[in-house]
């Protein structure tokens, strides 16, 4: 439940449209809802601006459908991360509208249609073919989120006459998102040559020295670049959720 829904409720209750106790059976699964195996944060919304997300890994697809089920009975965009074909069956079948991104891994319902008008640009800019999956994450995350995206893939430093020829596209952002593995160099190229933010994205390909994204975390971490952070390994969810939150604020002020 957002802050509108809820000023509208109580909108609702001062015009005498509702009752106050059907006002308060409309709330009395805020602020979360216990389902035994989880309870739904049904209040994240309305203290962070965006929904609970489901991180389907480890969990059952039963548990993921029915986690979905009880969120979308509040509405807006509903998404599950790290998700399998499996999960997505068992989701769609009791949420038929669910799509699922396959190379982003992510199952989402999408119930609440986008804001008109011009919407913040997030670039995600990968250094090669092998991070797409994580950046897809991101992509998809930061557009679910309300925000437009710029895939800008295989621009990596071993070739960086193609970055700079992706330049004035990535320089649009208010937000770019670097993905890279191996040594992690893309990031710090990319912070040298835009005035946004740029959170970088370490990922775990790359060979033996890389210690699955170890090295490229490393790298990123130390960057000489003013103004780039940095997640976790493979973490592209993360990324766009920091993304939506700066570009969230900035179109707030």
């Amino acid at each position: 439940m957002k802050e509108k829904d809820i000023k509208m409720l109580l909108e609702q209750v001062k015009s005498d449209t509702i009752s106050i106790d059907e006002a308060a059976e409309t709330l009395k699964n805020l602020p979360y809802k216990d389902m035994g195996f989880a309870n739904i944060d049904n209040h994240r919304a309305l203290r962070t601006g965006f929904p609970e997300v489901i991180f389907c890994q480890g969990k059952t697809p039963q548990q993921i459908r029915d986690i979905m089920c009880e969120l979308v009975k509040n509405g807006g965009n509903i998404m599950g991360t790290r998700a399998t074909a499996a999960d997505y069956e068992a989701v769609k079948e009791a949420l038929p509208q669910a799509v699922f991104y396959e190379k982003a891994r992510i199952i989402a319902v999408l119930g609440e249609e986008a804001e008109k008008g011009e919407l913040p640009t997030v670039a995600v800019v990968t250094a090669g073919t092998a991070d797409i999956p994580v950046a897809e994450e991101a992509a998809v995350t930061a557009e679910i989120l309300g925000n437009k995206v710029n895939r800008i893939y295989d621009v990596g430093v071993a070739g960086i006459h193609r970055l700079f020829d992706k330049l004035d596209k990535i320089r649009e952002a208010d937000v770019v998102i670097a993905v890279a593995g191996m040594e992690g160099a893309l990031a710090s190229v990319v912070g040298g040559l835009v005035d946004a933010p740029v959170i970088a994205v370490p990922t775990s390909i790359g060979y033996g020295a890389n210690l699955g994204g170890i090295s490229a975390l490393l790298s990123m971490l130390n960057s000489c670049a003013n103004g780039v952070a940095v997640v976790n390994i493979d973490n592209g969810f993360g990324a766009a959720y920091m993304a939506a939150v700066i570009n969230k604020n900035k179109t707030c002020q």
